[in-house]
């Protein structure tokens, strides 16, 4: 006897087709008894009965996979007929029965043009903008608290974040501003030379480095590195429960946590563009040297004339600015992770592109007001 006569096979009657189901139709034999079914119905005409009285056992998988076979055969689920079941077999298969169309329909796609998902975008990018200010605010009041009473700031944690925020990052900022000197003034060169102007790259360095390169890549930089490090610490902290335990203590996860970051890194941030420019200006004058034939006592004769002081005080006073920003959002972004691990990563991923979104826009607008201004 084959394995479908063994588990099932169909009786046609004088009632109609009658399907017979014998042994035990459980999940660890699931594989063969589908197999089986699908032999016996192949061809058969749809049975409105099911006999179970030679049935040993059934459990939801199986009762599952004969009554699916039977709706593929053509005979619904809700119009059987079953009879010969025990009670407890009668009552997993009307139980599967029940919940039938649940588990077969499969869910309704919708779909959205375009402007469908132009529409979700936008209002996602106002709910975070709406999120970034609320926060902002928050930090603001903590900053308050903190002037009224100053014997609350953490000031060793302030100082820990000084030393990762400001001092380990010294090296990377003077080396790529350092190169980035090299390059502007080497591409300046080149063109200035065609002309005999090579003094010239002395002011275009210079300009460009203080006021627009060096605070632009630091901040970038900035972002990258303490942003997305702040979002990670506090994404850790809160999928480990510190925030709260912080909360339930008392004390404001905000004042205790936040504050010193913001405050660390609105003090690191211009003295890493200070280091930038120097660096910056020193990679221009090396290539001025070596490629342009400026001496360095032409050429720092010439930055004392080209670099009034207020061109210098813009690019500093933009850094602050830039500084809140990076750590409002990294600040913000860790305590909205959600409690998984996944959430870390890809809210770190977002806190990196947020944060160097948010710089260029501000110094798009620094900009056009400074420009405005007339500095």
């Amino acid at each position: 006897m084959t394995v479908a006569e063994r588990s099932c096979f169909v009786e046609q009657t004088d009632a109609g087709a009658v399907l017979h189901l014998a042994g035990s139709w459980r999940v660890e034999a699931l594989a063969e008894l589908e197999g089986a079914l699908g032999q016996a119905l192949a061809g058969a005409t749809p049975p409105g009965r099911v006999d179970g009285s030679a049935l040993v056992s059934i459990d939801t998988a199986g009762a599952l996979v004969v009554l699916r076979a039977l709706a593929l055969a053509g005979a619904p689920p809700g119009e059987l007929e079953l009879v010969g079941f025990e009670d407890h077999h009668r009552r997993v298969v009307a139980l599967v029965s029940e919940r039938f169309e649940a588990t077969t329909a499969a869910p309704a796609r919708r779909r959205h043009g375009w402007l469908t998902d132009l529409g979700k975008g936008a209002i996602g990018v106002v709910q975070m903008l709406i999120g970034h200010i609320s926060f902002l605010g928050l930090v603001a009041t903590e900053f308050g608290r903190l002037l009224r009473n100053p014997r609350g700031l953490r000031v060793r944690e302030l100082f820990v974040q000084l030393g990762r925020t400001g001092v380990s990052a010294i090296p990377v900022i003077a080396l790529l501003t350092f190169l980035i000197g090299v390059i502007v003034a080497y591409l300046l060169g080149i063109q200035a030379e065609q002309y005999g102007a090579n003094i010239y790259v002395v002011d275009g360095v210079a300009l460009g480095m203080v006021r627009e390169f060096s605070p632009l890549i630091v901040a970038t930089i900035v972002a990258g590195r303490s942003g997305a490090a702040f979002t990670a610490q506090l994404g850790t902290m809160k999928l480990t429960e510190e925030i709260d335990a912080l909360r339930t203590l008392g004390l404001s996860a905000e004042q205790v946590l936040v504050v010193p970051r913001v405050l660390a890194l609105m003090i690191a941030l211009p003295l890493l563009v200070f280091v930038g420019n120097i660096a910056g200006l020193w990679g221009a004058l090396v290539v001025s040297d070596l490629m342009l034939d400026i001496t360095p006592f032409t050429f720092l004769d010439r930055l004392h004339e080209a670099l009034a002081p207020r061109h210098y005080l813009i690019g500093l006073a933009k850094s602050p600015v830039f500084a809140m920003a990076i750590a409002v959002i990294g600040c913000r972004m860790g305590f909205a992770v959600a409690r998984d691990t996944r959430a870390i990563g890809e809210s770190t991923t977002s806190t990196v592109v947020q944060c160097i979104v948010a710089v260029i826009v501000l110094d798009a607008l620094f900009a056009v007001l400074f420009q405005d201004l007339g500095l």
